[in-house]
């Protein structure tokens, strides 16, 4: 049970020793170690405060790219709309600019034809004029080629003829 026990001498040089590098290290090491410990709590402090900052920085340019974002695809509607809109209606104007344009040629083809026909009926007309004056002449010079066949034409034509 001896060695549990300490003597009263080591207590004291114990003691004072323990004293002697309390004071040693109070004066040399003590505010040394306080201002690091304090530069390192303060340097801890402004990298949270930093990085809370930084974290609602970033939270904003979330929110913000977000809007963007949305005001993109808005855009990007209002561009397609406005796009289709335009397509259809060059489409819509290119049909009835066809069909304006087969109504024309439609038109001018009717019109050709039927100068067409009215210049085939003129030619039709005149060679049937003329084949009827043929076919009369011939008529005529065989009736006519004879003294009886003068006779009795001059006496139709005198008949016909009526005085006032």
């Amino acid at each position: 049970m001896d060695l549990l026990t300490p003597e009263l001498g080591l207590f004291f040089w114990t003691l004072l020793a323990f004293i002697f590098v309390f004071l040693i290290l109070k004066k040399f090491a003590w505010k040394p170690i306080l201002k690091t410990l304090g530069e390192r709590e303060k340097g801890i402090a402004d990298s949270i405060s930093a990085a809370e900052r930084i974290k609602g920085e970033m939270s904003q340019m979330q929110s913000e790219n977000e809007k963007l974002m949305a005001q993109a695809r808005e855009e990007r509607t209002a561009m397609l709309t406005e796009a289709k809109q335009i397509k259809d209606k060059i489409v819509n104007e290119a049909k009835e600019q066809a069909k304006t344009e087969a109504n024309k040629i439609i038109a001018d083809a009717q019109v050709q034809i039927q100068q067409s026909k009215m210049a085939a009926l003129t030619e039709v007309k005149n060679e049937i004029g003329t084949l009827a004056i043929e076919v009369a002449e011939k008529i005529l010079r065989q009736q006519l080629s004879t003294v009886d066949g003068q006779a009795s034409y001059m006496n139709m034509l005198s008949g016909d003829i009526k005085l006032n």
